[in-house]
């Protein structure tokens, strides 16, 4: 005989609260247990499986829940509902590869890995080219180099997780895009706005959260090939194998190579550095009674060599060379205990990383080395009922990091253990989540940091949602900014290293209505970011100069989305973006540097319905962004352009074929890099860059994959 116990709970429209006195019974047996003042529950299932559990409660509609042998040690949470609402309606839908989700108090935009597959995505710098929230811009002209950039502000401030465990920074965050692959992804989830403190102190202007194909539910081979006509070759493999009924795991490589030298506006640089890379991922997936757990291992080697032609990693001194060489490896886990109600619980989450990045600009050289362990203890609980649930827990992040640039030695070890505690309340129409950490740091003292977040339903088809908090980093500036080396202006760094620290307030507001028969969308939101201190970045006047600014820095930040269905299967997203991002550079308050105010954004996608053919098509338009007063360059400002994109894709039952362009306007940026001709002269500047160094782009690909069966799902 085995045990299960549950959580039953009724819903009379406003609230959701425990039944005192709820019947339980066995149907074969007629044995049953009665729920106790809690709505809790234990019984013994009979030896013959399967069977069915007959709930009944006075004032509810009875329920009846199969139950077989694999569900010997279950928790069940049962809901019933009240006599005096109407039967409830199922309805099955079709959901969106690009979706607000109603149901987090957050403001969260999830991207399945069926948006991703709209363009090439053949690494996460690539993987927002259908997303209006995110923008992904080059650093300069010379080293290939991408970062993220939420809210105009640099994607330092922007926290990314794997599978809420922190990723992508300290000296990853400067090259680290380009390690992920797109199609390992199985969805992203991305909030605007200062995230929660179970999920640390850094997210100061959203967070990313990446979530990895589980190996449960992985293909049991699956394939992407991929070329393109600038001399790019990418190959992904993953497979999913089920061990036993409990434990899991999933294999996932990587190989990409450029081995084209390009170098289409004739300046003498290479217009893309040539380069390969490898990584490779497996996790462990444990699923147990009272316990699951997940671990796994990263790897990922890199190396690319930019520059003028005839440069070689074997012989670096023959012109003007860059060269990155990108090394990583980390171990993570993550281990779940469940206690006797559902929604009891105990986390335990932990990760280490050996990071090591170097390389040169011209004769300008770098390097970083980062040792970083992490560690997270969550507990979860509620009080009385689902309404009032807590999350209790404590960190501790140990990095030892060094960073030199030329002569500029910054290295550093730090301790920061930290406490936080977080409050959920959910109404019937009124959801709150206030949370609270308080973080020590052995080098800088202790931190406080509150944060407030707030839903409220208008309407079925209406949501506001506020939020509110602080976030606060300690920058490294060297390496965040190690792509300015492509220039021949002098480095003056901030004696004092300061952490930055910011304040986000803004809210949205979620409508869906109906037009032409089918459901449609529009979401505005509004966030500003404010910081008591900052790190700005001052290229002013042919310098890098590193200024803590106190109560000066500011962003602006306004989105509008419109989400449209016109014809069944034939969806149409626009979006317009407006941001105001200022500090001090030159003694002026002015705008940031290479920061559109303005842009717009429209993806259309449209799918057959037999399902064999997808259609998609992604304009960008960028407004002007304020460049730096060089003496170097008359520009002022960047020129308004455009970016069309566009792929076609092709399915059967295990292969699928796409074909698909990028900048198909073949708009390029016009001397991109400043007096190419001598790169170590003092006028030498390649950081000036704004817009697409290439012209247009085609690519092809195969994806293939061979399923589980039945059994194994």
């Amino acid at each position: 005989m085995s045990q299960v116990t549950g959580l039953i709970q009724g819903q009379n429209g406003n609230e959701l609260k425990p039944i005192y006195g709820a019947k339980i019974k066995i149907s074969a047996t007629n044995d049953g247990a009665v729920t106790d003042e809690d709505g809790q529950f234990e019984l013994v299932l009979p030896r013959i499986l399967p069977d069915t559990l007959i709930i009944t409660a006075r004032g509810y509609l009875s329920d009846t829940i199969p139950v077989t042998k694999n569900d010997r040690f279950t928790a069940f949470n049962i809901v019933l509902y009240s006599t005096q609402l109407l039967p409830e309606v199922v309805v099955g839908y079709r959901k969106k590869s690009s979706s607000i989700s109603r149901l987090r108090v957050l403001h969260v935009e999830e991207l399945t890995s069926a948006e991703l597959r709209k363009a090439a995505c053949c690494n996460l710098s690539e993987s927002f080219e259908t997303n209006a929230s995110v923008d992904v811009n080059m650093t300069d002209a010379v080293s290939g180099a991408k970062k993220i950039q939420m809210m105009g502000l640099e994607g330092v401030y922007t926290q990314v997780q794997f599978e809420n465990i922190p990723y992508l920074r300290g000296i990853e965050s400067s090259f680290g895009l380009e390690t992920i692959p797109g199609t390992w992804i199985e969805s992203i989830q991305i909030t605007k706005g200062t995230g929660n403190v179970v999920n640390g102190y850094e997210s100061m202007a959203g967070l990313i959260n990446l979530e990895f194909e589980k190996a449960e539910n992985m293909d049991r081979f699956f394939l992407n090939a991929y070329q393109n006509r600038l001399g790019r070759s990418e190959l992904n493999l993953l497979s999913g194998i089920e061990i036993s009924e409990k434990w899991s795991t999933g294999i996932f490589g990587f190989v990409t190579s450029q081995w084209n030298s390009l170098d289409e506006n004739s300046d003498g640089f290479r217009d893309v550095p040539i380069g390969e890379g490898y990584a490779l991922h497996n996790r462990w997936d444990y699923e147990g009674e009272n316990m699951e757990a997940k671990l796994g291992v990263n790897l990922h080697l890199n190396e690319k060599l930019g520059g003028q032609m005839n440069t070689s990693v074997d012989n670096p001194m023959n012109g003007y060379g860059v060269l990155i060489q990108n090394e990583h490896i980390d171990i993570y886990s993550k281990t779940g205990f469940f206690g006797k109600s559902p929604s009891q619980s105990l986390g335990i989450v932990s990760n280490w990383k050996l990071q090591r990045l170097n390389g040169y600009f011209g004769n300008r050289n770098f390097y970083g080395l980062e040792k970083r362990g992490f560690l997270n203890l969550i507990y979860d609980d509620y009080i009385k009922s689902l309404d009032h649930k807590i999350k209790l827990g404590c960190s501790y992040t140990y990095t030892d990091i060094t960073q030199i640039v030329d002569s500029i030695n910054l290295s550093r070890v730090e301790n920061i253990p930290g406490l936080f505690g977080e409050y959920t309340y959910t109404g019937s129409r009124l959801t709150s989540v206030l949370g609270l950490r308080y973080d020590y740091h052995f080098l800088f003292g202790q931190q406080i940091v509150p944060r407030a977040h707030l839903k409220y339903k208008v309407t079925p088809l209406t949501d506001l949602r506020f939020t509110s908090g602080k976030g606060w980093r300690v920058p490294n500036y060297l390496l965040d900014n190690v792509s300015l080396l492509a220039n021949s202006f002098t480095w003056i760094p901030d004696p004092d290293i300061l952490p930055e620290v910011s304040w986000n307030a803004g809210g949205s507001v979620f409508q869906e209505f109906s037009l032409f028969d089918n459901d449609a969308s529009i979401t505005v939101d509004y966030y500003r970011t404010w910081f008591e201190n900052q790190l700005v970045v001052d290229r002013e006047n042919d310098l890098i100069q590193f200024q803590n600014q106190e109560n000066e820095s500011f962003s602006n930040s306004l989105q509008a989305e419109l989400s449209i269905e016109p014809i069944d299967n034939f969806t149409v997203r626009m979006a317009y973006k407006y941001l105001d991002v200022q500090a001090r550079y030159g003694g002026t308050l002015q705008n940031k540097v290479m920061i559109p105010k303005h842009r717009g954004f429209m993806n259309a996608a449209y799918q057959t319905r037999n399902k064999r053919w997808d259609f998609d098509v992604t304009l960008s338009v960028f407004g002007k962004a304020r460049l730096a007063v060089s003496s170097n360059s008359n520009s002022a400002f960047s020129e308004v352009f455009p970016k069309l994109n566009a792929q076609v894709t092709y399915r059967t039952k295990k292969w699928e074929f796409y074909l698909g362009g990028e900048n198909l306007t073949n708009y390029r940026q016009e001397n991109p890099i400043i007096d190419p001709q001598n790169p170590f002269g003092s006028s030498f500047d390649a950081t000036r860059a704004w817009g697409p160094i290439i012209g247009y782009n085609l690519y092809f690909g195969i994806r293939f994959a061979i399923t589980k069966s039945k059994d194994e799902n």
